[in-house]
């Protein structure tokens, strides 16, 4: 196991975690892009800044992160990219800076499965919806605002709870796994039935 501290909003952060784990493992054959910030309001109350920081903390990761580990996959004769988009990447809800920026990662997820599968490189996004984790932006809500969160639990998650990390981690486990060996190109919705798109 390694663990490696970087900035991943920075070309160099990406560069180090791609080189530490080539270095430690010799290889690299998979990639999970997993970076996601949601800032600004509304069209006339979000900055420029504010724009511009949801692409250099969101997208631009996974765009620098996929351009590195490529060759290392190819050199290895394939390999599985996942990135995690969100339910709000394909419908309306939540920050329009934070649909907007997961919306282009399904769209590159998209983009990247064309281009790689000649090399044996499959890529896929999972669209998780309302996942509850300690210190996660839904456990800091419900402990500001217990029976407002239940209301929205009531009213918006047919099962009744939120999701858990474990069970976007099994989707995406098996994205990466052989099994999914024809899976590639499409956006996996894990969101116990949130979401309305079709």
């Amino acid at each position: 196991m390694l663990a490696v501290a970087a900035d991943v909003s920075r070309p160099d952060g990406v560069q180090h975690v791609i080189d530490r784990t080539v270095a430690t493992f010799g290889g690299l054959d998979i990639l999970v892009n997993n970076v996601g910030v949601a800032a600004g309001g509304g069209l006339l109350d979000t900055t420029d800044e504010q724009w511009q920081e949801a692409i250099d903390l969101t997208l631009m990761p996974a765009v620098r992160a996929s351009r590195l580990a490529v060759p290392h996959m190819e050199r290895r004769g394939g390999g599985a990219i996942v990135i995690i988009a969100s339910i709000f990447g394909r419908e309306s809800g939540g920050r329009m800076t934070y649909n907007a920026v997961k919306a282009a990662e399904i769209s590159l997820g998209k983009s990247l499965a064309q281009q790689l599968a000649p090399l044996g490189i499959r890529v896929n996004s999972v669209s998780p919806g309302s996942i509850l984790f300690e210190g996660g932006s839904w456990w800091r809500r419900q402990q500001a605002d217990p029976a407002g969160i239940a209301e929205f639990v009531r009213r918006e998650l047919p099962f009744g709870r939120f999701g858990t990390p474990e069970e976007v981690g099994a989707v995406v486990a098996f994205l990466c796994s052989p099994r999914a060996s024809w899976v590639s190109g499409t956006s996996v919705v894990v969101d116990g039935c949130q979401s309305r798109s079709f």
